[in-house]
């Protein structure tokens, strides 16, 4: 007699558990090896876990973390499917599946095609785009009956391709609709990943029970005659800011001050006419300083003569006198100078200079 309740009891299950150790598995099917689950066993879940019962092809009960007693008390769908009534005790078979709730995150996914989207400034442009999402399993049925059906175990790994496609379609159509412009998506991108979660959930969870959390962009490219047109735009900002750009380092080398300073300015940004020549020239015309004659001086002046503006080199060339003298003369308020230089020449020297740097 004790031999066949041993066999009886052998045949019934008293505790259902499961312990995932291979994180990448989505859904387990607890093996039951045809035996039956005895009335009032007990049921363990575990946190990040739920428990989905079916019996007889349909989804029945479905248990959150905690330990469950499982009888005709405490598990009512599928005491209605099996037609238990006025309490009837006995053990039961179903099929009892494990999902794994917890945040699978990492996922990578991308375009294995350029994308085609209609953008306000290049008009029709293709787009390559990829980064990482994150995400968790929000509704069990719909994803044993739509994902992972009656698989024993069923891995991250069988479900990657399709999920990266519905990925990479819902995100193509999202960012159509956002109307972001080419040139604003490299410095939109986290706003991007948030913006578009609202659009991708709805899709996921009605299809596969799914809920994203994180849509994370992590670059967006275009084709090589796309990024040419960048640069020349660019290139073209850097231009209309040029005028800044002049001022700035015309600022930076008065502040310097003295020669430094006076080097470190644009080329040809101070120019002098001719009549502050002849002031220095009469200025530095005595006896102690031992300059020239005056006849001498006007010679030496002569040939620049026909010249509507000298830089300070060409004055201090014509005096046979050293620049330093010319830029003291200026300072002192000896002689007046005017900044009239050539603006074509200005900003092609500040160009230089700023590619160079």
């Amino acid at each position: 007699m004790d031999r066949i309740l041993n066999l009886v009891r052998n045949q019934l299950i008293e505790v259902i558990e499961w312990t995932d150790d291979s994180r990448d598995t989505l859904s387990f099917r607890w093996p039951d090896e045809d035996k039956e689950i005895k009335n009032g066993a007990q049921l363990i879940v575990r946190e990040s876990q739920q428990v989905q019962f079916v019996a007889a092809g349909q989804f029945a009960d479905l248990f959150n973390p905690g330990k469950h007693t499982l009888s005709t008390e405490n598990i009512p769908v599928l005491s209605t499917i099996l037609g238990w009534k006025y309490g009837f005790q006995s053990p039961f078979k179903c099929d009892v599946y494990y999902l794994n709730t917890r945040l699978f995150t990492g996922n990578k996914w991308g375009t294995s095609n350029p994308v085609m989207m209609r953008d306000q400034d290049f008009g029709v442009v293709r787009l390559r785009a990829f980064g990482t999402y994150d995400f968790r399993i929000v509704d069990a049925p719909k994803f044993l009956k739509e994902v992972a059906g009656t698989d024993q175990n069923f891995r991250l790994d069988e479900f990657n391709d399709t999920m990266r496609s519905r990925i990479v379609s819902v995100f193509t159509e999202a960012l159509a609709k956002a109307h972001v412009p080419v040139l604003d998506i490299a410095q939109r991108y986290s706003e991007l990943g948030d913006a578009l979660l609202p659009i991708i959930n709805p899709v996921i969870q009605d299809k596969y029970g799914l809920e994203v959390s994180s849509f994370i962009l992590e670059n967006v490219s275009v084709p090589p005659e796309v990024e040419q047109a960048i640069d020349k735009r660019s290139s073209m900002g850097v231009i209309d800011n040029l005028n800044d750009y002049v001022k700035y380092q015309m600022g930076v080398a008065m502040g310097q001050g003295g020669e430094a300073g006076a080097a470190a300015t644009v080329p040809a940004q101070m120019a002098m006419g001719f009549g502050m020549a002849q002031e220095m020239m009469k200025s530095m015309q005595s006896p102690a300083s031992g300059a020239p004659a005056a006849g001498t001086l006007g010679a030496s002046v002569a040939p620049a003569a026909s010249l509507d503006v000298l830089t300070p080199e060409q004055v201090a060339q014509a005096l046979g006198v050293s620049v330093e003298d010319v830029m003291a003369s200026i300072e002192a308020g000896d002689l007046k100078a005017r900044k009239i230089g050539s603006a074509w020449r200005i900003a092609k020297s500040a160009l230089e200079e700023f590619l160079r740097g």
